[in-house]
């Protein structure tokens, strides 16, 4: 479980493939290691991994061929920098809201404007999934706990203050990017609840 609260990147120094397997090796810093033990579970890029390996400063994360399937995890490269998230303490705050970690889907920014003070951020979404995307609800894009500002027949707006630019990799982001989206969990629950009911009363 994580909050969505991405306070760091750090650079993929190492791919392995195997059969349909594929291990990255992500270089943290000291205080992301700290107390890190195989078995545990970091946001990558908003994707949860075990950590498998520990070796330096290097840790090493397996990605079955499923996951790549659904995730940004398929693109990435030696050099690329993933978003990283430790899981949740309990009785540590929550200041974005509950990330599973599990990625639902991924979106595309087709449209990106920055100022000094501003980023607006348009994502292209499978239309399927756009039912759960609210104006001013939560959406997790690459583990980020973020706000929607517009909502579109096919997709949806942001709006990134530098902070969050700096902090992140979606500082990096150029039109064509793709995302991993993580759906609220609580809006899903409610949205398909109600189409069940709204479902048995029908019949």
């Amino acid at each position: 479980m994580f909050t969505g609260i991405v306070t760091t990147t750090a650079p993929i120094v190492a791919i392995e493939e195997r059969d349909q397997l594929r291990t990255l090796v992500v270089a943290l810093e000291d205080r992301e290691r700290e107390n890190l033990e195989i078995g545990a579970s970091v946001a990558n890029n908003g994707v949860c991994l075990t950590v498998t390996k520990l070796e330096d400063n290097k840790v090493f994360f397996d990605v079955m061929e499923e996951t790549l399937r659904l995730t940004n995890l398929e693109f990435v490269e030696v050099g690329s920098r993933v978003n990283i998230e430790r899981s949740l303490v309990f009785g540590k705050e929550v200041g974005g809201h509950v990330v599973s970690g599990h990625v639902h889907t991924r979106a595309t920014l087709t449209e990106l404007t920055k100022t000094d003070t501003n980023c607006r951020m348009r994502l292209t979404l499978d239309p399927r999934w756009m039912k759960y995307i609210l104006h001013k609800g939560f959406v997790a894009v690459n583990g980020c706990s973020l706000t929607v500002g517009e909502v579109f027949e096919d997709g949806f707006a942001l709006y990134l203050i530098p902070e969050t630019l700096s902090i992140t990799n979606l500082g990096e982001a150029v039109v064509g990017t793709v995302f991993n989206i993580e759906i609220d969990s609580q809006t899903q629950t409610i949205v398909d609840t109600v189409e069940r009911v709204l479902a048995a009363r029908g019949q």
